[in-house]
């Protein structure tokens, strides 16, 4: 099996934890001579150093609780903060938690999470600082945010799609790519770095990297309407209606959705759908999926 096909069976795949996935991707990365998607691949493993480099995938927004002591032994435990308590220049970062471990630290939080929440213990310091503002009459003893554990599986998923997607569109580009020699550039390193842009980064082009028939810009509504046209026809060629048909419902909404809030609503339920299928459906739509995401608002 090629390393392409074995990075996507293993994306597919809950089971194979995300290290082994990423260190897959490694090796991709060394094949196709690609820097950029090295670097994200080592800060997944490795864990981020500096918050102002993390992907929002990984910025989780949360709550906070607290105990708090009053006098003649009255106290509350496990209660709410508000954000409004909170000084002004503090409330942003109180009201979310940065993921910077490595993907290994954050699958065993998921795993050994009984709960369904996290927590991120406050600075002792700034829990000194505030602790008398919150509940009047009495002094915050202990704080913490409060991580919804959905939020870090959401977290680990938006990886496991952003990999396969690039992947994908490496196959559509080169299906020999992973097996190429060391920096041997397989794929141009310009249409490598667009992929990795439009998929991993998170920084949408406009041209449609995948599709050899049409260019699609986002402000190009006859465009779009040709891609509609080719998407659909793409999936009605796969003789799996049950498979397809909910697929086709949706990208019907995304067309008669387009320039609206909703369009990326209904293009985030097309990915999902899509990824429960992609060992059947990926080489089909992969073409077009740089393009779809290019007029996503």
């Amino acid at each position: 099996m090629s390393l392409l096909r074995e990075i996507q069976d293993a994306a597919i795949d809950s089971k194979t934890d995300l290290a082994s996935l990423l260190r897959k991707c490694k090796v991709l990365s060394a094949r196709l001579g690609s820097q950029e998607f090295k670097s994200w691949v080592d800060a997944e493993l490795s864990g981020y150093r500096d918050a102002d480099c993390l992907p929002e995938y990984r910025i989780i927004h949360v709550t906070s609780k607290g105990h708090f002591s009053g006098a003649f032994g009255s106290g509350l435990n496990n209660a709410d903060i508000p954000l409004m308590c909170i000084p002004e220049d503090f409330r942003e970062s109180m009201s979310r938690s940065n993921m910077m471990e490595p993907v290994a630290a954050m699958e065993a939080l998921v795993s050994k999470c009984e709960g369904g929440t996290a927590q991120e213990p406050w600075n002792p310091d700034f829990v000194a600082l505030v602790g008398q503002k919150i509940y009047e009459r009495m002094n915050c003893m202990q704080a913490w945010k409060v991580i919804p554990i959905t939020s870090v599986i959401a977290a680990l998923d938006e990886i496991r799609n952003r990999i396969l997607n690039f992947v994908l569109e490496i196959e559509a580009q080169d299906p020999e790519a992973g097996e190429a020699a060391l920096n041997s550039s397989p794929v141009p390193p310009e249409k490598v770095n667009q992929i990795f842009n439009t998929y991993i980064s998170g920084s949408v082009q406009n041209v449609a990297t995948g599709s050899h028939s049409f260019e699609q810009h986002a402000t190009n509504n006859d465009t779009n309407a040709e891609l509609f046209s080719q998407l659909l026809e793409a999936l009605q060629s796969v003789n799996q209606p049950e498979i397809t048909v909910p697929l086709c419902n949706n990208i019907e909404e995304m067309r008669s959705s387009q320039g609206t809030q909703s369009f990326k609503e209904h293009y985030q339920h097309f990915m999902s759908l899509l990824s429960n299928h992609m060992t059947v459906l990926g080489p089909v739509v992969a073409p077009f999926l740089p393009a779809l995401a290019a007029i996503v608002p």
